[in-house]
């Protein structure tokens, strides 16, 4: 399965700041793609980066994609659409220059429109025409001396243009919006961005089941294998995204998705960008975790194969094998579990025995008590007899009294 992780932008621990510069790190990252960022107004100096990124992605092999504006007002009057066509025209240009894979597309809000078949119409219309534009400038005859240093103009396939899911109610961009206007306008792709689909779902994406879902059903009504995905944390609220956060921070967990991709998603030609406020960490993050999911499967495919060996060598089946299996590990912990009792058994019987030697040990430390006599009854005063004093110092000074 082609599958291809990469940054949304340069990467935070690039030094340089170009885009040039951004791809050799996401290289060295061992990440294979990378999403330029036009959200905003393209300035002419900013050429200059890009066919040098181009001729780099063309002769690397490199996949590059480029983002459009964020704010898109496809659905709203002549005015406000044809400013958001403007913009993406520039994008359009950058995409061609780059070599860019997918241009991504937000159509915006609904505006006078009501979600449904004829809001769906007007976007697909307007994409119809985004994809004319972009076939339209690439691959022109008369300009194959001018471009003669950027090969792929005539010879790749143009720019697929890829319509995102959005993450905000009062927006287009249901899963089921995206996938019936691809379906119907042909190169265009639906750019899957988990995050939003998660969000606006109230929390839907949660095991991998949900991813099998989901692809499921973009594959019964798209039918296509090639997906563009985007994936980051999310916070949201009441079915609306609020703002992307790093993954390991969301409730938004990458191990389901990367289980489904690592069990069943080898038909899927699918580039994964990582809108994280982390970028390449968390592209790397992602990387990780598939390569452990693919690891997982490869020890229980591996194990499947040797049980089925041996139940073959033992004439049984191969559920008869794993119940035997099953009773002796059974009885391996039973044995452990024993075992740790009688180690805490004769750990107890150490330590009680421990106990009373340091009572007896204490016990001799202590002083052995020496009875003392007792001292004779003192005279009562006044009894009317007179004291008897003996001793000489004592009858010395009973006379010094007179």
């Amino acid at each position: 399965m082609p599958l291809r992780l990469g940054p949304a932008g340069v990467p935070l621990s690039c030094k340089g700041r170009t885009i040039v510069e951004g791809m050799d790190d996401i290289t060295v990252l061992g990440l294979e793609t990378m999403e330029i960022q036009t959200v905003r107004q393209v300035q002419p100096h900013h050429f200059d980066q890009y066919w040098q990124a181009g001729i780099l992605s063309h002769k690397a092999d490199f996949e590059m994609n480029v983002h459009g504006p964020y704010y898109g007002e496809i659905l709203g009057n002549r005015r406000e659409r044809n400013r958001t066509l403007s913009k993406m025209e520039s994008s359009m240009q950058v995409g061609k220059i780059i070599n860019a894979r997918h241009m991504v597309c937000h159509v915006g809000p609904y505006c006078d429109y009501e979600p449904g078949t004829e809001a769906n119409e007007q976007v697909a219309n307007v994409m119809a025409g985004v994809v004319d534009r972009v076939r339209s400038i690439w691959g022109v005859e008369e300009e194959e001396e001018d471009y003669s240093a950027f090969p792929w103009v005539h010879e790749a396939e143009p720019t697929l243009v890829g319509i995102e899911t959005s993450g905000q109610q009062e927006l287009w961009g249901t899963v089921e919006e995206v996938l019936e206007v691809v379906n119907h306008v042909e190169g265009t792709v639906p750019v899957l961005n988990m995050a939003h689909i998660h969000a606006r779902g109230h929390g839907r994406m949660k095991t991998s089941e949900d991813y099998a879902e989901l692809f499921d059903q973009v594959r019964e009504t798209y039918g296509g294998k090639t997906f563009y995905c985007h994936f980051a944390g999310v916070e949201h609220r009441m079915g609306n995204a609020q703002h992307y956060t790093q993954i390991k921070k969301s409730d938004l967990k990458f191990e389901p998705f990367a289980e489904y991709l690592a069990e069943e998603g080898d038909w899927m030609d699918i580039t994964i960008i990582s809108d994280s406020p982390l970028l390449e960490h968390d592209a790397m993050y992602m990387v990780q975790h598939y390569d452990k999911a693919r690891q997982r499967l490869l020890e229980i495919r591996a194990r499947d194969d040797r049980r089925m060996k041996l139940a073959a060598e033992a004439g049984i089946d191969v559920e008869e094998l794993a119940r035997r299996e099953k009773e002796q590990a059974e009885a391996r912990k039973q044995a452990l579990l024993t075992d740790k009792e009688k180690r805490a058994a004769a750990k107890a019987a150490r330590e009680a025995k421990a106990a009373e030697a340091a009572e007896a040990a204490e016990a001799a430390k202590k002083p052995k008590t020496v009875p003392v006599p007792k001292k004779g009854k003192k005279a009562k005063k006044d009894d009317g007899k007179m004291m008897s004093i003996e001793g000489g110092d004592d009858e010395k000074d009973f006379e010094d009294l007179f």
